[in-house]
């Protein structure tokens, strides 16, 4: 149906994916008990016709639960994530996530830049989890999977909710963006720095603009994000730069290092995290494309540096770290920054918000986690 006096037509009822099941276990549940659908039935897909949504479909569906535990195998060093969304407008040709829109019944590539699933009911999940007895209170991590600031956020609004639960339980988490969107909240994360530790960071690959244009084609520019950490640091809150990924024999040169540090001592970065791209299936693929076409002559270069692996050789990834760490240090990353960036003072949490909770009393007092 289309709706009258709207620039958005909706359909209502059943998808390919509406019978997915999630065997793992939240925080409102049992490990081992019964499976459940990803969402509830009856998602309702939308398109919008206004240039920024132009060309792509909205699902907006009941998620079951919101509070995700990462698989123990997992690389992260954080246990806990809220994703709101699912796909990704930012349209990264090395999206790691991809891979995850085929669990969906759709394709790594075209799907996961323009058919986005949308939890509507996060922020109510959020809240009601974090508010159950047997969740322990650890670091939640968001932006890890797919942005939370994507430009759907600008529509839909998740994330205020989901800050003010975080806030309002006291609990600790980090965000890592593209997004300059970021900066709409910063009311709500100045007032949940105040009790709990908030890490914010933006990810900057690289500063180099026709790069960006062509391989993250969907995402404000790098100075945006870059002057978006300065706003964030001039609030007195911490804002860290991912440098990731940086993408072998694109934007891994000495003089393209510098750069990039350069500009993000320049914007007062707490601290810089670099990380190499990795070739996981799914990005793989849609990576390889890219480059085939924009770059057909590093593809032997890549083959030989890859091979089948979805990871760059553990000395190449060293090698590109000492640089960034020495750079870092040069530039003065951490030590200077436009308004001195400062943790905001941890307000004393009520007792009554911990009665009953040991962990969450434990989590409380825990050093910030590191994204990586």
């Amino acid at each position: 149906m289309c709706l009258r006096k709207s620039n958005c037509c909706s359909t209502v009822g059943p998808v390919r994916w509406d019978n997915l099941r999630d065997s793992a276990a939240g925080p409102a549940r049992k490990p081992g008990a019964a499976t459940l659908p990803l969402f509830e039935m009856g998602a309702v897909a939308r398109s919008f016709d206004t240039p920024g949504f132009r060309g792509m479909t909205f699902y907006e569906v009941h998620a079951r639960t919101i509070i995700n535990q990462v698989p123990p195998a997992s690389r992260m060093a954080f246990r806990w994530t809220i994703n709101p969304y699912r796909g990704c407008s930012h349209a990264c040709a090395y999206c790691f996530a991809r891979n995850t829109h085929t669990y969906l019944d759709m394709d790594a590539g075209a799907d996961f830049n323009s058919r986005i699933v949308v939890k509507v009911n996060a922020a109510e999940l959020a809240r009601r989890e974090l508010a159950a007895p047997r969740w322990p209170g650890e670091h939640v991590a968001m932006g890890t999977n797919v942005d939370c600031y994507q430009r759907a956020e600008g529509r839909y609004r998740l994330m205020p909710g989901i800050i003010a639960a975080l806030r309002d339980a006291a609990n600790p988490f980090s965000i890592l963006t593209k997004g300059t969107l970021i900066l709409r909240d910063l009311d709500l994360l100045a007032e949940a720095a105040e009790v709990t530790d908030v890490g914010l960071n933006l990810s900057v690959g690289s500063t180099d603009p026709g790069l960006w244009r062509s391989v993250e084609p969907g995402t404000p520019n790098p100075q945006r994000r870059l002057e978006a950490c300065a706003a964030i640091t001039g609030r007195g809150l911490r804002c860290g730069v991912l440098m990731g990924p940086v993408l072998p024999f694109l934007s891994d040169a000495p003089g393209q290092l510098e750069a990039t540090v350069r500009q993000i001592a320049a914007a007062g970065a707490a601290h810089v995290t670099p990380i190499v791209l990795h070739l996981r299936p799914g990005a793989r693929e849609w990576y390889l494309r890219w480059l085939g076409e924009q770059h057909p002559e590093l593809l032997p270069r890549y083959q030989g540096l890859y091979g089948a692996r979805a990871y760059a050789p553990r000395a190449y990834q060293q090698h590109i770290t000492e640089q960034v760490r020495q750079l870092a240090e040069r530039h003065g990353v951490g030590r200077a920054c436009p308004a001195g960036a400062r943790r905001l003072p941890r307000a004393r949490r009520p007792a009554a918000a911990a009665a009953g909770h040991p962990a969450r009393a434990a989590a409380s007092q825990g050093v910030q986690l590191s994204l990586l």
